[in-house]
This record gives C-alpha cells, structure tokens and sequence, in this order.
C-alpha cells in the first residue's frame, strides 16, 4: 500500500504530564490500553509489517491493520481497518499515525487519522467524536491513575450517512 497518497483528516494533539516511554507502553500494551480503550485492548508487534490489532473486551476482533513505521518512543503508524469489511470496502482503508514529542516536563501526542480518498464530514463524525475521548481517558489515566469514563455511541449522522452509502450499520442502544 502507498502511504504517500493518504491526506490527513483529522489530527487531534494533546499535551500529557508523562514521558515519552510511558505514553508509548500505554499505546502499545494490551493490558494498559484496556483502562482507557472503552475495554479493548491494542496488540502490536513492534516491528515494520507486524500485526496491529484491537481486541472489544470479550476478545472478539475490532480493528486490525498492520504496522508501516515503528520508532519507540516517538512514532507509530499503523493501518486501523474496522472489522467491518463493508465499511472498509466502501470507504478504503484508515491509516492512524501517534507522534510522541518531549515538551518540557510534558509530552505532546499528535494523533493523525488519514485516508486514501475523500470522505464526508458526516463519516468522519465517528473519529472526531472518539478520538478526543480515547486520548482523553488516556491522559487522564497516566496523570491521576484513574481513567475517564465516557460514555458514547456512535455519532447518528454518521450512521445515516453509512445508511445513505447502502452500508448497514450495527444497532447501538
């Protein structure tokens, strides 16, 4: 896959008491990410071509993908495909990029969702929504011990968009 024709659409960045070791463990480890993933728990092989893959919290694949840049503790790029091959089929595949930079006492965590084509602001509503959320309950968690309990369901004009697109969507209560 060629990476160079993915555009950036949604970059979220936040600043995060820690260092840059102990936000990458928290990115990468299974049983870290569990506290503030809504459950999931993230399994990557750090390495170039290793698996990426999001486990929901009775083990049942979410996302997987694979990993195209891997530089403990500053960068990590991975394909983020939803275990829903319709939607992956229509609207291709999401490349996720983490950029983990020193800030003084901080660290700065960029996170960047792209894709190979244009999609609506509608579709992308779900990302824009749990981004902040996920990243947000991770900061939370390394500042204080305790992450952020959020409850969500996915955006419904995302869904009625996925609708409109002929891509039948789960039933959420």
């Amino acid at each position: 896959m060629n990476i160079g024709k993915f555009k950036p659409e949604t970059v979220y960045t936040i600043y995060i008491a820690s260092t840059p070791e102990k936000v990458w463990q928290a990115l990468t480890s299974a049983e870290f990410s569990t506290k503030y993933f809504f459950g999931n728990s993230v399994e990557v092989d750090l390495r170039v071509g290793g698996a990426f893959i999001v486990r929901t919290p009775d083990g049942a694949l979410h996302i997987s993908g694979e990993v195209f840049e891997c530089e403990p503790p500053r960068k990590l790029t991975v394909t983020f495909n939803v275990n829903w091959p319709e939607l992956i089929e229509k609207l291709g595949p999401t490349l996720v990029t983490y950029e983990i930079e020193p800030a003084g006492d901080a660290v700065k965590l960029t996170m960047t969702e792209q894709h190979d084509r244009p999609l609506s602001d509608d579709i992308l509503s779900g990302g824009r929504q749990g981004w902040p959320a996920i990243l947000s309950s991770l900061k939370s968690l390394l500042e204080t011990g305790q992450p952020m309990v959020i409850k969500m369901a996915p955006p419904q004009r995302m869904l009625a968009a996925l609708g409109e697109m002929g891509i039948k969507t789960p039933q959420c209560s």
